[in-house]
């Protein structure tokens, strides 16, 4: 049977799914990205730059700050996290990766390796400081007006904020700014869970990856994965 979803007047098949390889789920294959300072696979730049059009017309200026990553770029940023925390703050290894995982993501399993998702700030608002800080989306903060466009407009375009502030979801902490385009994502992750993600991690080989006990992965899998906003599932 061949099942269809739709998103605000976007469509794909569960048989497309297939043709998302281990690899590049991954992050460890080498895709077609498109867009200076974008960097998403062709129909999520293509429907990313409709939205930001849009945007632009309503005094919004959408820019993203992160988007596609590598398998080696997420490794750098969890290695560096968890010798910061493991030596520069003296943490336990599982506590320095449990501080790791409020808003990182083990290497090989971030949606930003699919070239589906973006990290987004309005670039028209001046912001100090990190501007990866949900206060700056909230009521007062300089990223106001883009959060409440998004939530009004951004299915219009496929795209869905992933980690919700919805007060009974695990994992990964809050992240007003990070969306993912939906009808790409969607079928990746479908793949990506059917894989054997509990022995993709243990197979691999970075600083702390001996504290990742069984148990510890399959509760990462399921809330930090898994327990996501329910339009990505």
């Amino acid at each position: 049977m061949l099942i269809c979803l739709m998103f605000s007047g976007q469509q794909y098949s569960s048989a497309q799914a297939d043709k998302y390889s281990l690899e590049e789920l991954m992050g460890k294959a080498d895709i077609e990205l498109y867009g200076e300072g974008i960097n998403l696979r062709k129909e999520a730049y293509d429907a990313f730059l409709e939205m930001k059009k849009a945007a632009y017309q309503d005094g919004i200026d959408i820019k993203i700050v992160s988007s596609f990553r590598s398998f080696d770029r997420q490794l750098a940023i969890y290695e560096r996290k968890y010798l910061q925390y493991s030596e520069d703050e003296g943490m336990e290894p599982l506590a320095a990766i449990d501080k790791i995982i409020e808003y990182s993501t083990i290497p090989g399993t971030s949606r930003h390796h699919w070239g589906t998702d973006i990290d987004i700030i309005d670039a028209s608002k001046p912001a100090e400081g990190d501007v990866l800080d949900p206060s700056k989306f909230e009521e007062g903060g300089p990223f106001e007006d883009l959060k409440l466009w998004m939530d009004e407009h951004a299915s219009d375009y496929g795209f869905y904020i992933v980690y919700t502030k919805e007060p009974k979801r695990r994992g990964f902490k809050y992240e007003p700014w990070h969306y993912s385009y939906a009808p790409l994502s969607v079928p990746m992750l479908e793949v990506f869970r059917k894989k054997n993600i509990l022995q993709l991690l243990i197979e691999e080989d970075f600083i702390g990856s001996e504290f990742l006990t069984t148990g510890f992965i399959r509760t990462y899998i399921r809330d930090n994965i898994l327990d996501i906003n329910p339009v990505l599932l």
